[in-house]
Formats: structure tokens, sequence, C-alpha cells
């Protein structure tokens, strides 16, 4: 099973009917692309001799050209060098070649993306975007090509290349829907394997974003921490590469497989990251069908056709045989409709009818100072995500951006909603100036670690949730890692660089561990029932809540979490209660047998237990779930974890006089192939809590070159 397959396939893996999305589900992220923007307007070709592609120790590939279009050709040649494989993958719902190449798992892909009529969005939208930005994804779609045209060995389905800037940007528009948490949607459309335990604290969802003026920082330079925490493999792994045009295209960030500029980074004057937000983005209504023409449902008084099309498929067989397939699709005037055992069912969210957001994080790119980064904002494309900004002007901002629906208040959003009447449809969207956001408090920081937006600096200077509107959907809510970096900055009058590097890598949880269920019971529990693992609790409850590779305490803690909410997850639990000594006894002696028949004793480091592992490299590692230096592992071998989530790409920016200070380390290294000296070549760095320098600036970055080439 390949990383693409595998990252959706807990998502979605319950889900019954033809559609079962059990595997990889949609794929990656931003990837977009188009080629013509009228009919009768062509863009010209990228010349590559225009292009120079500058690799230095580390492989990072920066892309130097006269235009932004001949850039992103560059961007595409040089990514596609380090995982073409995974970049493809990207592409393949949007053609609807899943099906042809992954067999009856990957069809169900393909038929998602015509469900939500992708390509019909795109085909009515795409008008709207801007020649500039039209020939600058045209650049990268022809990368693509070319490179495909120069090594036919590497493509994986012949009909995939070449591509076109529609089916790009269809692709695209796929992948946009489960930044709105369509997943979910669809899981619970699908199936009724819903979690018990829906936590977001300590959960694999999260990142950290934070930003200091200069009023708050000892050198007098404002600081930034980019720190998303993303899979470390797969569709949604950062990529790093610097791309630099004439134009005043001066951007290093990171982006995922089929993306044609970084989606988080710095420029020469600015630098920005996202984190996940919570909003309200979907509703789900069920239908009253006809009962004898089951084609029809109620609406307003009146029986109303579903709008019928048929999804045009193609499936390969065990035997190799691709056979075509016809699936019907229905939609209502709500949007995608889906039958199960409990009814039919439809949904709507913003990606049905925006594709905007790429040509967004290209403004972004291109923004020279703060009126134009909040200009770009204002495009509104953007389906989610927090923003954490700073600049060279000592601006910082916190904003929680959000495509939220205009909705009667009348009716309650957070459940099903009827499905009969033009007053559940949606009646439009919150604009820019009704969203959360913070510029430049008094404080000198914001911060956010996926918490509230209500607590994004100091008490005194948070914005307050009375002067938001309630359907927002806003949740106040805290966790882990807003609860220490507030322990943390309390401590500090002023901060230093080291300051800033310590808060980054901190890997400690606040006292107590904020949980949704009662986990702290662990450390005031009396064994007297069970003196068989008595020695045991005594780590834990002594354990200091730290997580780096030589504690003692954090595995025995983290294996004993796991057997717990494992324990709970299948059990109907309310969380507001106490758990159970019997339970708690349980896991303290799954958690002893686990270390006694791996370890053979009990008082093992982390560093023993966790591991960061790719190809024949393995390294201890520290950090736990929710701390601020992230890791989220899985089951590896002999007993042992590896980490698969977690600090995914970590980028610290210093603006002062020139250009800005940079240092950035990847998990793994710039290359998917493991036969390249940059497959893992940044993994010590990254255990080890360091970082590589990184500049934009282009005489320096030539000096240090180890390689210059042109892509063709």
């Amino acid at each position: 099973m390949t990383p693409f397959q595998s990252y959706f396939l807990d998502v979605l893996k319950s889900i019954f009917t033809f559609i079962k999305l059990k595997n990889s589900i949609l794929k990656v992220i931003l990837y977009v692309s188009f080629f013509l923007f009228t009919s009768n307007s062509i863009i010209a070709q990228v010349n590559p001799n225009n292009i120079e592609i500058v690799r230095g120790e580390y492989g990072t590939p920066h892309i130097f050209g006269q235009t932004d279009e001949e850039v992103a050709f560059g961007l595409a040649w040089a990514h596609a060098e380090d995982d073409f494989k995974t970049i493809q993958e990207t592409f393949l719902p949007s053609k609807s070649l899943m099906g042809h190449y992954q067999g009856k798992e990957g069809v169900k892909l393909d038929y998602i993306s015509q469900l939500l009529k992708c390509e019909e969005l795109v085909e009515k939208e795409m008008r709207s975007f801007s020649p500039k930005f039209l020939s600058v994804v045209n650049g990268y779609v022809e990368g693509l090509n070319a490179y495909a045209k120069k090594f036919p060995n590497k493509v994986l389905l012949k009909k995939s290349f070449p591509m076109t800037c529609k089916e790009y940007l269809v692709g695209f528009n796929f992948v946009i829907h489960f930044f709105s948490d369509i997943s979910k949607v669809l899981k619970d459309l699908y199936s009724n394997d819903i979690p018990l335990i829906q936590d977001s604290v300590l959960n694999n969802i999260g990142s950290n974003g934070m930003a200091f003026n200069k009023s708050k920082t000892k050198e007098n330079k404002t600081y930034i921490n980019i720190n998303t925490h993303q899979p470390l493999e797969g569709p949604f792994s950062w990529y790093e590469a610097h791309l630099h045009s004439e134009e005043g295209w001066n951007m290093l960030g990171g982006l995922f497989p089929g993306s044609p500029f970084p989606f988080i980074g710095t420029n020469e004057n600015l630098a920005w990251t996202h984190t996940y937000n919570y909003p309200d983005l979907i509703d789900v209504y069920q239908m009253q069908v006809h009962p004898k023409k089951n084609n029809y449902y109620l609406y307003d008084g009146k029986w109303t056709k579903f709008d019928i099309s048929k999804a045009k498929l193609r499936i390969k067989l065990k035997s190799g045989i691709v056979i075509p397939l016809r699936k019907k699709i229905l939609w209502s005037k709500y949007g995608p409709v889906v039958k199960n055992d409990s009814g039919v069912f439809s949904f709507h969210l913003n990606a049905l009818e925006n594709i905007s957001a790429i040509e967004q994080w290209y403004e972004m790119n291109k923004a020279e100072n703060f009126t134009e980064f909040k200009k770009a904002l204002q495009i509104m494309g953007i389906p989610r995500f927090n923003i954490v900004y700073a600049d060279k002007e000592d601006n910082i901002l916190y904003m929680s951006n959000a495509q939220i629906p205009l909705r009667d208040s009348n009716y309650n959003w957070s459940s099903v909603l009827p499905g009969n009447n033009s007053k559940t449809k949606t009646k439009g969207y919150f604009s820019f100036s009704d969203l959360p956001q913070l510029e430049n408090p008094n404080s000198g920081y914001i911060f956010n670690t996926n918490n509230s937006p209500f607590n994004c600096t100091f008490k005194d200077d948070n914005l307050s949730e009375e002067n938001f509107h309630s359907a927002l959907g806003f949740k106040e809510k805290f966790n882990n890692r807003s609860l220490r970096f507030e322990e943390l900055i309390g401590t500090y009058d002023k901060i230093s660089y080291k300051d800033f590097i310590d808060i980054k890598y901190d890997q400690q949880y606040a006292n107590p561990i904020f949980c949704p269920f009662k986990i702290n019971k662990i450390f005031e529990f009396s064994c007297k029932d069970s003196s068989e693992t008595a020695d045991l609790l005594k780590i834990i409850q002594k354990w200091d809540r730290q997580a780096d590779v030589n504690n003692v305490g954090a595995a025995q803690f983290s294996i004993f979490y796991k057997s717990l909410r494992k324990k709970l997850n299948k059990i109907e639990f309310d969380f507001e209660q106490e758990i159970p000594d019997s339970l708690i006894k349980e896991c303290l002696q799954i958690t002893q047998i686990h270390l006694i028949k791996n370890f053979n004793k009990l008082d093992i480091a982390l560093g023993d237990y966790q591991k960061h592992v790719r190809g024949n490299v393995e390294l201890p590692v520290g950090g736990l779930v929710d701390m601020i230096a992230e890791s989220s592992s899985k089951k590896y071998k002999d007993g042992r974890v590896k980490i698969v989530k977690g600090d995914s790409y970590i980028m610290l920016v210093r603006f002062g006089e020139g250009f800005p200070e940079i240092e950035t380390v990847l998990p793994y290294g710039v290359s998917n192939d493991s036969s390249s000296v940059h497959y893992t070549d940044q993994m010590k760095m990254y255990a080890n809590h360091e970082r590589k320098k990184m500049t934009l600036n282009k005489e320096e970055i030539y000096n240090n070159s180890s390689n210059i080439y042109h892509p063709k």
C-alpha cells in the first residue's frame, strides 16, 4: 500500500456501498493548473534555457527565471525529479484514471470527483482567474508535461500525459473539498462507524504558529515560527523549494506534491503559516423523497426532480483488463446526494462553487507588504486555516480564516437539517471583516496551536467572543500546546532567539494534562489491589511530563494512554465521569506486559521506544502527541513505534535589516527517491532539534551551489 493510499484509509475505511472509499481518498493538496484560459487565447510556451535550477548541500531546489511562469516550470521539473510518482497520483482522479491505475479502490476516488462535479465547476469558473495567474499555472503544467515526455518510463499511465490546465484545476478543486472536512461527511453518510472519542486534544491534527514583534524580542527583530504538524510522508507531506523571478517573486517555503508554489513560508518582506481551525463548514440535509417516484424530492411544497447524470468510470480488473462503468449521480438544490440505510441525504460546502483558493495563495506569495497581503486574504478562496503572519515592518497578524455560510438562526445547523425548503439553503458567506483577526497587539506576540481564536495573545489583548456572530461556530477551546505556550511566555519579559528556539522545541505537557477524559487520575491513583504493577505506576507518577529522548516515564505514559484510549473507544463512556479503577488497572497491566515482553524491563527511556525511521536510518526521537514539539506515532517493530506525524516542516524566520534570517529542516530530506543522498540527509538534524541555514540572497545561493542546470 502506498502512502497515498494509506493516508485516507483510516478516514474512509468503513464506507460500504459502491463508493465505500476505504483506501486512498483524494490525495494531495493543491495541485492546480490550466492551459488555455479562453478558447481563442493561447499562452506561449516556456523556454527551459531561461530557467536555472540551483541545488546546494541538502538538495533544496532554488529556481531562477525571468518570469513567474518560467519559475513555475522549473519547480514542476525539480519536484518531479524528487517525487514524480506522488505528483502523478495527485492528478489521476481529475482524469478519472485512478480506477485504471489502482482498480476497485481507485475507482471510488474517480466517482467522488464526479459526484462533486469538479469538472463542471472548473468549466464554469476558470475564466475568473487573471491572465497572469493562468500563465503561471500553465508554466507549471508545461513543466510536468516536459518531464513526462523526457522520462516516459516514469509515467504511471500513458493516458495521464499530456495534462491540460482544465484537468489540473479539476484536481485542485477535488482537493479543496477535503480541506473543508468532506471526508468526515462522507464517512458519516456511508457508515455508522463513528468514533466515540471525538477529542481534538491528544489527536493527530495540529500545527503551531507564533509571531513576536520587536517590542517582545531582545535583539529588536521580528520573529515567526512556521511549524505545521502534517504527515511526514505521503500526499500531504511538505516539500521545500525556493522560487525567484525577475518579476519580484522571491519565496521560500513548503508545498505539497503537485503544488505550483509554496503555501507557507517567507519572501523578502513577509512570512506566514497556517494552522488548522474548526468552524462548521458543511451543511447536511435529509431529503423527503416521493413515495413512488424516487427521483423526486419535496422542496418548498413542490415535488422537484433531482438533477441526474452518470459518472463515466474505468476499472482495472485483477486480470489487467480495463472495463468501463457507469454510476448514477444525483444532485439536489443543496448539492450532491447520497443514499444509505437511514434515508437520502444531500450536503453543501463552499468548494462546490469556489475555485479561487489557488490564486489567493499565489497573491499571498507575491505580496510585498502588509497591505498587499491583507488584500490577498480578502479573496476569501481558502476554505479554512488560521493565519499567523509577520513582516520586516514589524507587523504581526492572527486571523481565523474560513468560508462560513450565512445561516437562518431558527435552525440547528450543527445537526442534520430538513432538506425540504429554501430556508435551509445557504444564503452566502460571512465576509472578511466578520472573521476574528488581531493586528499588532500591545503584548507584542500572537500564537495559535489549533486553539480558540479568542485566545491568541495575552489575555488583556485578546479578541472578545462577544464581538463576533455566534453562527461563526468557532469553539472556545484550549489544548496542551496552548496552555503550555502560555506557561512559557509568562516567564519572559522579552525573548532572545535562543528562547524562541527553546519555546519551539518544548516537549512538556501542561500540568494538569488537558485531555477529554480524566487522564490525570493516573497520577493520584492507588494500586493497592494491583501490587504487581506498583513499580510501573511509580514510574508514571514520578514522570515530569517531559518527553526528551532520555526521559523515563514518557514511553510508559504513552503506552498506558494509547491502551486506555483504545479501551474507551470501544465502550459507551461519559467523559465527564471518572475512569473506572478496573480499567486503569487493566491498562497498567497491558503496559507492563508490553514493556517486559519487548524490553525486559520497565524503566526504558522514550528514545528506546520511539524512533524516527526511513530506509536503513533509525534514530531515537522525542515528543508526544499535543506537545509543542509534537510526535505522533504508530506501531513499528519489536514493541517500538515510529513517528508518522508531528513536526513536519520547521521554518524559523527573523526580520531585521536586509534579507530575512532563515533556518529550516525537513523530517527526512527533499527527495523521495531512496537512491538519492537527499532521501535521509536531514533526519539527524531533525531528531537533534537542529536546522540548516537558508537564504533568499541569489548571490549567496550560487556561491554555495553544488549543481546548476536547466530543466531539459
